[in-house]
């Protein structure tokens, strides 16, 4: 619907660029950590694709399968624990709102 463009683009239009900052920031985190740069561009591009297939693929939601991978009292929740610790949903959703803002501005 009309009244949605905005959030559509700041969802699909902006979208993209979110999740090659992801892969990128996990990239740089392996880095940093003490990979070589070509292994931790490869890990992070073939995680960030497998996840994607299975998401795609499959008929399970999102958070099913962020679930499923995060064993209890292990590595997955521990690093899940900091992302919400550091205000990851948070940062999402204020970027979505400001693309939304600006598709807004652009469109007037």
């Amino acid at each position: 619907e009309e009244e949605m463009m905005d959030l559509v683009t700041a969802v699909s239009g902006s979208g993209p660029a979110y999740f090659f900052l992801m892969v990128e920031a996990l990239q740089d985190a392996a880095e940093k950590a003490g990979m070589s740069e070509e292994t931790a561009s490869l890990l992070a591009r073939q995680t960030f694709w497998g996840a994607a297939l299975v998401l795609k693929e499959g008929d399970k939601a999102p958070e099913e399968l962020r679930k499923a991978v995060s064993s209890p009292g292990g590595t997955t929740l521990a690093a899940l624990d900091i992302l919400e610790q550091k205000g990851f949903r948070e940062a999402i959703y204020g970027a979505v709102i400001a693309a939304k803002k600006r598709a807004h501005e652009l469109s007037t």
